[in-house]
């Protein structure tokens, strides 16, 4: 097994995918733009043309709805939107229709259609071009949505997707492309409604999804110092999310933070809150804190992205205050 960055993940996944299944195509804004995806799609085009990888005008109603259509006759399209905001422009193609057809149509019709959505925190991109909307999404019925932390579940997750008969809303966080796992080189699938124990511990349960996952490690690893352990969980997927993990893991531990790259009104962290408080309420013995983004936009400044975006050390300061 080899290591390699979370970005090579992608490409392979898709490079396989289209390789094993003529049927699946990608589908984007500059799908074929190192500035717009990084490196995921390197050798895509030149190995299967342009019919199976179409880069687009800027019309994210028109190709989602493209996209739609050619799932539901078969084909197994891979949608790219290159920076998550923009998926504001595809809400009624994706929450009314490619999330509801299954049902609508009694079971009768799928729409093996994977909606690749890219995070682009930082840079100094402001208000919409940073934006991070899962929790938007985790809200529709008909739409699972998965956020890999690493490389070696982007590309087992990718793949799981693409081959799911129903729409699955893929997240990764340009943040995480350079880092690195080992990864097999052949093909494999990841559970798309599981979550992992990264590490084991029994004084606090942390909970974190994509890029924050990576932040929480590095925290884990400052609070041994303080012989505080930590079990660390990454959600990989946050719908659903996998209740029986969280609850298995506070039985043990009693204490949960969750450090969610959304806002706090209504994000991941208030949903994994709200099922330890209903489901395992009586299992905890401090309050639940959560670490988020503020319930502000984006600023378009370097200083103030700084205090905008948490890391470790703010993870660790709400750790301290359990004990």
């Amino acid at each position: 097994m080899r290591r390699i960055s979370y970005g090579k993940a992608i490409n392979e996944a898709l490079f396989q995918m289209m390789e094993l299944d003529e049927k699946v195509f990608l589908i984007g804004v500059g799908v074929n733009s190192p500035w717009y995806v990084g490196k995921t799609t390197e050798r895509i085009s030149e190995t299967f043309g342009e019919q199976r990888i179409i880069d687009t005008p800027v019309s994210e109603n028109g190709i989602t709805g493209f996209s739609i259509g050619a799932a539901i006759t078969g084909m197994r399209p891979v949608l790219v939107f290159p920076r998550m905001d923009f998926m504001y422009y595809a809400m009624d193609q994706l929450c009314n229709h490619a999330s509801n057809l299954n049902y609508s149509f009694g079971g009768r019709l799928s729409v093996p259609l994977t909606i690749r959505s890219i995070i682009n925190r930082g840079g100094e991109q402001a208000a919409q071009h940073s934006q991070a909307l899962q929790s938007i999404f985790m809200h529709m019925p008909g739409l699972k949505v998965v956020m890999p932390a690493d490389a070696y579940d982007a590309k087992g997750m990718l793949i799981a997707a693409i081959k799911e008969d129903n729409p699955i809303l893929y997240i990764d966080d340009r943040w995480l492309y350079d880092t690195e796992s080992e990864v097999p080189e052949e093909i494999y699938t990841v559970p798309l409604n599981k979550g992992k124990i990264i590490e084991e511990g029994d004084d606090l349960t942390l909970v974190a999804s994509s890029y924050m996952v990576f932040e929480a490690k590095k925290a884990v690893d400052e609070l041994k110092k303080n012989n505080i352990k930590v079990e660390l969980i990454d959600l990989r997927s946050i719908k659903p999310l996998d209740s029986e993990l969280l609850l298995e893991s506070i039985a043990k531990t009693g204490r949960l933070i969750i450090a969610d790259g959304t806002w706090k009104t209504g994000g991941v962290a208030a949903e994994v809150s709200a099922i330890i408080a209903s489901e395992g309420f009586d299992l905890l013995k401090a309050p639940i804190k959560r670490v988020t983004l503020p319930d502000l936009p984006a600023p378009a400044s370097a200083p103030l992205e700084k205090a905008y975006y948490p890391v470790c050390e703010n993870i660790i300061k709400e750790i301290k205050n359990l004990f």
